[in-house]
């Protein structure tokens, strides 16, 4: 039987053999068996590389399977997966487009503290 240990895939995905296991236990790979011995395909090494790519773009464990399981390679029309796909980054802009407002927000404020603290110190370093 032919494929990728547990080590082999991990050392290159630069990711550690638990986190593989991980992966398995979410159902996102299915190793084949071979005694305690994991043996993981080309279709287990597909799936881990577009669970990490979903997992960049900041989507879950759970949308990363959900996309990945709507592949159907015997449906080469199916626009099914690319239209999920568009959906959950439109969705995860959106919440990085607040996010990013929260963090001006927070440095705006954080600058006037800052700058209101400063103003006191000069005039007390002034009158002291």
């Amino acid at each position: 039987m032919s494929g990728y240990s547990i080590k082999n895939l991990a050392g290159q995905f630069g990711v550690t053999p638990r986190a593989l296991r991980f992966y398995e236990d979410k159902g996102l790979l299915s190793p084949a068996r071979r005694g305690q011995t994991r043996i993981y395909s080309e279709r287990d090494k597909t799936r881990l590389l577009l669970t990490l790519r979903g997992k960049r773009l900041g989507f879950s464990l759970e949308e990363c399977k959900e996309i990945i399981d709507m592949y159907d390679p015997s449906q080469s029309n199916d626009t099914r997966q690319l239209v999920r796909l568009c959906q959950k980054i439109t969705e995860h802009r959106r919440a990085l487009l607040e996010k990013m407002k929260d963090v001006e927000a927070t440095l705006k404020t954080m600058d006037e503290v800052e700058q209101n603290c400063l103003d006191k110190l000069l005039k007390n370093v002034a009158q002291g």
